[in-house]
Formats: structure tokens, sequence, C-alpha cells
């Protein structure tokens, strides 16, 4: 559930992270950026998300108008997620913020593991 007042600020940046407040939102788009998947490979994915908070980001996506849920009706009923337009214009976002943190946080990574290993 997204602070009233967060929504409401008249800074930019606080208003969007109301709608991408918690960490799994970002991670469940980015997840989404190349294809629509299942709840269940979806699950699969992110292993570390319970199966209720990925239920409740999915909806709050859903809500905000970033993902889509296709329900089939079929036996056993299939449902689909993917991304909306709204939702595809995250991903350069994204992806910029991951290779920020490829290019800044892995290779430091990279550099204190040779810094402690005793290699040069």
């Amino acid at each position: 559930m997204k602070n009233e007042t967060l929504v409401r600020s008249s800074c930019l940046m606080t208003r969007s992270m109301a709608v991408l407040g918690n960490k799994w939102k970002p991670i469940v788009i980015y997840a989404l950026r190349e294809r629509t998947m299942r709840f269940g490979q979806l699950v699969a994915v992110l292993d570390s998300i319970s199966r209720k908070m990925l239920a409740d980001t999915l909806k709050e996506l859903e809500k905000d108008g970033i993902v889509t849920r296709q329900q089939y009706r079929e036996v056993p009923p299939r449902v689909e997620y993917s991304l909306t337009e709204k939702g595809v214009e995250l991903v350069p976002v994204l992806n910029s913020l991951a290779g920020w943190f490829q290019k800044h946080v892995v290779g430091e990574e990279s550099i204190n593991t040779l810094a402690t290993s005793g290699h040069d």
C-alpha cells in the first residue's frame, strides 16, 4: 500500500518511488522485461520472494498500470503477466541501474576480492 503523503509530494522522485516503492516491484518489472511469464515462472526466476509477496506485488503493479494480467479460460486456468507500455518505458531505467551496479559495485567487488586474496 502506498503512503498517500508520498504520492502527493511535490518532489517527482518521491512520487516515482511511491509507485516503485518496495524492493520487489523493480525486480518483478526487470524479470518481465523480455517476455510474458506465468506466476510459477516468476516464482522460479525470483527464488527469494514468497508467493504471497509476489501476488501482492503483481496486484499493485497491475493497479498502477505497469503490468497486465491475462487470464485464459482453460482447464486448468492459465494466467500470464506482461509489461504494459507504461511498464516497458521503465525497462531502460532499470537497465541503467543494473549497468551502474555492474560498473561500480561488481568492479569494486572484483578489486576487493583480488586485494584480500593477495593477487595484484
